[in-house]
C-alpha cells in the first residue's frame, strides 16, 4: 500500500523513524549503513604516522653511513674473491694496513703537515686578494669598471694552465704551489662574494638610509651582512679548489707532501698508498668543510633556512 492509498483509506502514514537499519528500503539506514562502510575503512587518526617521524625512527648516522659502508663491503668481497685483483686496485684491508704503517713510521703525518701548511697559506693569501677585489668592484661603480672585466677574462683562462708560467717566473720551489691555489681561492670568493653584493635587496639600504645611516654605515650593518651568505658559499667553494689545487701543485717538483707520496707510489705501482693519499685528501676537506658549515650556523643564525624534511 503506498503512502497516498493509507491516507485515503484512513491509515497513519508508516513512521519512518521506526524503521530497522538493516532494512535496505530505509533511507537512513542505507545513510547509516554506508557512514559505518566509510569508517571501518579508514584508518583511525592516532595511528596515522606522519612520514617525517617514520623517517626520524632511524638514525640519522645509520643512513648517512648505509650508503659507504655498502660500497666498502662490496670492494672487499670483489678482492677477496680475485674478480678485483690487487694490481688494479689494493684490498681495504691493504689499505688499512699500509696506512697503519705510514702513520707508525710517521710519514703520512709528515707529508699532512706540509700538504696543510700550503693550503692554509694559498687560503689566506687568495682570500684576501678574492674579497678586496669583490669589495673594490661590488661596493662602487667605478671599481667594478675596473676590476670585474679584468677579472673575469682572466677566470676565463683554465688556473691549471698557468702552471708553466709560474714555474717560470717562481721557480720550482714552494711559490708556484701556494700561488697556484690562491689562484683558484681568489676567483671562488670573488665571484661569490661580489655576486652577495649585488645581491642585497635595495630597499634595506634605503632604509638604512632613512635611518641616517652613513655610507660605512650602510656597509657595515646592511650590504656586510647580507653578503655574508654568499661569502659562506664561496669560502666552501674555495676550499674544495684549494684541495684540488694543491693535488696539481704537488706535482710540480715536490720532494714532501702528500703528492710526493703519490707520485713515489705511481712510480713502484703501489695503488695501496695512492688510496691512502686520496682518503686522507677526502678526509681534510670533509673536516675543511665541516667546519665552515659550523662557522656558518654560528654567523647566519639570524637567517632561517629550509632543512628539509
Amino acid at each position: 500500500m503506498t503512502l497516498d492509498q493509507a491516507v485515503q483509506h484512513g491509515h497513519p502514514p508508516p513512521d519512518i523513524s521506526d524503521s530497522s537499519p538493516s532494512d535496505p528500503s530505509a533511507p537512513l539506514a542505507l545513510s547509516k549503513g554506508a557512514d559505518t562502510s566509510a569508517s571501518s575503512a579508514a584508518p583511525p587518526l592516532d595511528r596515522v604516522v606522519p612520514v617525517s617521524r617514520r623517517n626520524r625512527s632511524v638514525p640519522r648516522w645509520v643512513r648517512r653511513t648505509a650508503g659507504p659502508l655498502t660500497l666498502l663491503v662490496l670492494w672487499q668481497v670483489l678482492s677477496a674473491t680475485g674478480a678485483l685483483p690487487a694490481e688494479i686496485l689494493a684490498s681495504p684491508g691493504t689499505i688499512a694496513a699500509t696506512a697503519g704503517d705510514l702513520v707508525s713510521d710517521g710519514t703520512l703525518p709528515s707529508a699532512m703537515g706540509v700538504s696543510l701548511q700550503r693550503v692554509a697559506v694559498g687560503l689566506v693569501l687568495g682570500g684576501l686578494i678574492g674579497v678586496t677585489l669583490a669589495l673594490l668592484s661590488g661596493l662602487s661603480r667605478l671599481g667594478e669598471d675596473l676590476v670585474d672585466a679584468t677579472v673575469q677574462m682572466l677566470r676565463s683562462v683554465p688556473w691549471v694552465g698557468v702552471i708553466p708560467l709560474f714555474i717560470i717566473w717562481l721557480g720550482i720551489g714552494e711559490a708556484p704551489k701556494i700561488a697556484l691555489i690562491s689562484l683558484g681561492v681568489a676567483f671562488h670568493l670573488y665571484l661569490n662574494v661580489y655576486a652577495g653584493i649585488r645581491g642585497v635587496d635595495a630597499q634595506l639600504v634605503e632604509a638604512g638610509t632613512s635611518l641616517g645611516l652613513s655610507r660605512w654605515g650602510q656597509i657595515r650593518h646592511v650590504v656586510l651582512p647580507g653578503a655574508l651568505p654568499g661569502a659562506m658559499t664561496g669560502l666552501r667553494y674555495s676550499l674544495a679548489t684549494a684541495w684540488l689545487a694543491l693535488v696539481f701543485g704537488e706535482q710540480v717538483n715536490a720532494d714532501d707532501g702528500l703528492g710526493f707520496l703519490m707520485n713515489q707510489a705511481r712510480e713502484f705501482f703501489r695503488t695501496d698508498v695512492i688510496v691512502v693519499c686520496l682518503v686522507v685528501y677526502a678526509l681534510l676537506g670533509l673536516i675543511a668543510d665541516f667546519l665552515v658549515r659550523t662557522l656558518e650556523r654560528l654567523l647566519l643564525q639570524w637567517r632561517p633556512t629550509f632543512t628539509g624534511q
